[in-house]
């Protein structure tokens, strides 16, 4: 059984916020406090260390009180870089992503990632799940991945050879995917919001 003491957290808030006007997403208020601070807080209480990916406002992300490191790769190049960057500085055998947009994610996803990635002997273990109201399809969520630690050569390799896309990667590597469609899940556990709009209408759900 894989111990949370041996998971870091990534909170992923290094994007450019384009779809949200340019507007630095993980510091927007979320029900009293800055999106990527819920974030971080949710995913604090299912793992043992914390860090956070950010390349602006990098004063304001450091005043959670996690260490925040921002990209090891030039012009904001999606959220590899940020997968990158973590795995450079993570101290544990096991990282698990989240992006700072997703503020509902379930508060088992950790614990039901490492039982599936121990289980299958994975490399890599992704959920699945809806990202809107019902009736929306049950899809995989490539940026909430629990990763072993030993991946780095492999991604570095992948990224310097030009590699961008999650996928691409990830399907180099035995990967399982974690369903999160039970009676019992969230339907909107990955809705992320790209818009102030959306994220207002999450505040009330």
């Amino acid at each position: 059984m894989i111990d949370s003491a041996e998971i870091t957290g990534l909170v992923l808030a290094g994007g450019r916020g384009s779809r949200m006007g340019g507007v630095d997403k993980g510091l927007q208020n979320f029900n009293g406090m800055p999106l990527a601070l819920h974030t971080l807080m949710r995913l604090q209480m299912q793992t043992g260390h914390m860090m956070i990916n950010a390349n602006r406002n990098l004063a304001a992300y450091e005043s959670f009180g996690t260490p925040v490191w921002p990209d090891v790769l030039a012009d904001y190049p999606g959220p590899l870089a940020g997968f990158l960057t973590g795995l450079e500085r993570c101290e544990t055998p096991y990282m698990v992503t989240v992006p700072c947009d997703t503020p509902l994610f379930p508060l088992d996803m950790v614990a039901r990632l490492a039982d599936a990635l121990e289980r299958e002997d994975a490399e890599i273990a992704m959920a699945a799940g809806r990202d809107g109201a019902p009736p929306a399809a049950v899809r995989t969520q490539p940026v909430f991945c629990l990763l072993r630690v030993t991946l780095l050569e492999s991604l570095v390799r992948f990224t310097h050879g030009g590699g961008r896309k999650i996928d691409a990667w990830t399907a180099q590597h035995k990967t399982v995917v974690v369903p999160f469609d039970g009676p019992h899940d969230d339907a909107r556990a990955f809705f992320n919001a790209n818009t102030l709009a959306e994220l207002h209408s999450l505040e009330k759900s």
